[in-house]
């Protein structure tokens, strides 16, 4: 069984796999000896595990798994990964973007695949049909909009997200609500025409915490998938245990 975990800007998440299916998920401010004992409790036959960080705080971790007789993949930019990586600064990708990409190659099955994740930052990748990570586009993430809204206004109150959906709103809550929801559509789906411009069967895959704010806001043939960073951080895993 593969331990597969991304450590993220906020939250450590972890998914543990048995034969390529994902069997529990965790989500955890920090990782502790407790959290990690209880989890191999539950599933003893974990014996192979891959840590991502996007600040690359990999080895504590690591070094917890290891003396619990789990052998451990730290995710780096030396990694050999099972598609080819067209970024020209490769060490300053992101385990997680790159992980997606993986990911993506896997349920694009051969087309090319746009990702779009909805994390703390709003990440759209491309991926080729032929297995390359082509690169990409960072904006701030809903979070983030929300937050500066507030912070760098005299006046504005911090809002959060609705599953209304409206043009405009009509409260000062809801002109807030709906310029950063349909901001954040917007964008995205801009991004979606100009790729389609070039390929009208690309497979766009949703992913990242907030992604089912947008799944059904978003009026476009889309694959929303949340797990597909663990899915690449456990072919990933897989792919080097085969090396």
């Amino acid at each position: 069984m593969n331990l597969t975990i991304d450590i993220g800007n906020t939250l450590i998440k972890m998914a543990v796999f048995d034969g390529g299916e994902i069997v529990e998920k965790l989500l955890a401010e920090e990782c502790d000896t407790k959290l990690l004992d209880g989890l191999l409790a539950r599933w003893p036959a974990i014996d192979r595990a891959i840590i991502a960080s996007t600040g690359g705080r990999t080895a504590p971790l690591a070094r917890m798994l290891r003396v619990r007789a789990v052998k451990c993949l730290e995710f780096t930019p030396a990694t050999p990964v099972p598609i080819r990586n067209g970024y020209d600064t490769p060490e300053t990708l992101g385990a997680d973007r790159l992980a997606a990409a993986v990911g993506a190659a896997l349920v694009a099955e051969g087309r090319d695949a746009l990702v779009v994740d909805f994390g703390t930052a709003i990440t759209v990748d491309y991926v080729s049909g032929d297995g390359t990570y082509r690169g990409g586009a960072i904006s701030p993430g809903m979070g983030m909009r929300f937050q500066a809204l507030h912070r760098y206004t005299a006046r504005l109150p911090l809002c959060r997200e609705t599953a209304e959906e409206r043009l405009y709103g009509t409260t000062t809550t809801s002109c807030i609500e709906q310029g950063v929801m349909n901001g954040i559509a917007f964008e995205i789906e801009g991004y979606i025409a100009r790729f389609r411009r070039e390929n009208a069967d690309i497979c766009i895959i949703f992913t990242g915490g907030a992604a089912k704010n947008f799944a059904k806001r978003i009026k476009n043939a889309i694959f929303a998938d949340c797990e597909l960073v663990f899915l690449g951080l456990n072919r990933i895993l897989e792919f080097n245990a085969e090396c």
